[in-house]
């Protein structure tokens, strides 16, 4: 019996600045860089991933850049996704905001595609401004959170396997 892989588009989401295209980087290259790179437009990447059910997923990766609001642009980039990771910069409280504003928005446009809310930057949990009360606010909301670090590699396979996972259980 042979497995096919599905291909399933899913989008990078979150404010300015907050490791979107580290995250990226560190699950396609298994690298990272210090250097930081503003994402004009988008940036397309793909990568399969083997679940560990056996399923195969070939997953087409849009770095959208950072922004607080939906752009016209970022609404026909997100058009055909499958799902999403939403990200916040745990040293950032405004982020946070500006995710739950995004979410909010890419639900409006798209439906209730699945996604995971990617609280960022765990290798820096000292400077964090996000409090576990708002975390478990939106666990309580049936939200998937994890925490990850581009720099570390720190939850990184885990939230695109999770993903994917989602994904393909809802039949998106």
């Amino acid at each position: 019996m042979t497995t096919t892989t599905v291909q399933k588009k899913i989008c990078m989401i979150g404010d300015f600045s907050v490791g979107k295209t580290c995250l990226v980087a560190r699950f396609v290259r298994q690298s990272f860089s210090e250097k930081y790179l503003t994402t004009v437009g988008v940036k397309i990447d793909t990568k399969p991933v083997n679940l560990v059910d056996g399923r195969q997923v070939k997953l087409i990766l849009w770095d959208i850049a950072g922004s607080d609001a939906l752009s016209t642009t970022t609404t026909s980039y997100l058009r055909g996704s499958a799902g999403y990771l939403l990200v916040v910069d745990g040293t950032r409280r405004p982020t946070w905001d500006s995710a739950l504003n995004l979410q909010k928005a890419v639900s409006t446009q798209i439906g209730n595609k699945p996604f995971i809310l990617l609280l960022n930057k765990a290798d820096l949990t000292d400077q964090w401004e996000i409090k576990q009360t708002m975390v478990d606010e939106q666990t309580q909301k049936g939200w998937n959170l994890l925490l990850t670090s581009a720099k570390t590699g720190m939850g990184v396979e885990e939230a695109f396997s999770l993903l994917s996972t989602k994904m393909l259980d809802a039949g998106t």
